[in-house]
């Protein structure tokens, strides 16, 4: 008679659905990285057409960035960190799939925490805009 643990496993290894749902779980993040990234670099850019709309009225206006620039390079940070961290997950998902332990590599944290940066990434954006 089998145990449990080995029919699991066994059951994981004869399915692919369960790998490639871990992957297109990979995917999804590398994609939300790569926005993250692509929006940081609107973001920063948009300090510089702000700076170049007020040289146009007023030849005399100040050169500094605001903090676009920094929310920027910040988003493009986080977008980094998104894809390094998911790809260490993803290693982590499919050695726990290969024991047969989903719950030890399966959490929200990371999400969660990515969730709260945007969220306080979109509050500065907001208070900057409102500024204007």
């Amino acid at each position: 008679m089998t145990t449990p643990a080995k029919t699991a496993v066994a059951v994981a290894e004869q399915d692919p659905r369960i790998y490639m749902a871990a992957e297109r779980t990979f995917l999804a993040w590398i994609r939300t990285g790569v926005a993250m990234m692509g929006f940081g670099f609107v973001v920063a850019r948009f300090g510089f057409f702000l700076r170049e709309m007020a040289n146009q009225q007023v030849p005399e206006a100040s050169t500094r960035f605001g903090v676009s620039l920094p929310i920027g390079i910040a988003l493009i940070s986080v977008g980094i960190a998104v894809i390094f961290v998911s790809m260490i997950r993803h290693r982590r998902y499919i050695e726990a799939i290969d024991r047969n332990d989903f719950r030890s590599a399966f959490g929200s944290q990371f999400a969660m925490i990515i969730s709260g940066l945007l969220c306080l990434v979109g509050i500065a954006m907001a208070v900057y805009l409102a500024r204007l």
